[in-house]
């Protein structure tokens, strides 16, 4: 079992930026691939971000893709997203998730998900 722990979240104004991050407990964190999902109000699950278990690869939704950065700490058991630009589209839950195999951004390929953390962009 891995256990996930979102932090970070909170309220920014358009434009600001924020950074969660995600500890991770249990198995051997450097053995998993990591991802950032969001839910938006009203809306379905969607994939932000995910890194590989080296973190030589990385994958982002076109919607982030060069404002948002995922980055991993195998010391320190974390993965990070740092969130630049932000808009009031990005207001959504963040959760972040764990699996063994990289390459695959559907949420069912996920095995571990943390409990989530509240991002609100004001306008």
């Amino acid at each position: 079992q891995v256990q996930l722990v979102e932090s970070g979240g909170g309220l920014v104004q358009a434009g600001g930026s924020l950074r969660l991050s995600c500890a991770a407990s249990g198995r051997t964190f450097s053995d998993y691939a990591l991802g950032w999902f969001r839910r938006p109000p009203g809306k379905e699950r969607e994939f932000v971000a995910a890194i590989s278990r080296s973190a030589s690869g990385s994958q982002y939704a076109a919607s982030v893709a060069g404002r948002f950065t995922i980055s991993r700490d195998d010391a320190k058991s974390t993965v990070y997203l740092q969130m630049n630009n932000l808009k009031t589209e990005d207001t959504a839950v963040y959760y972040c998730a764990a699996k063994r195999k990289f390459g695959d951004d559907s949420a069912s390929s996920y095995d571990y998900w943390g409990q989530g953390t509240q991002v609100t962009v004001s306008s």
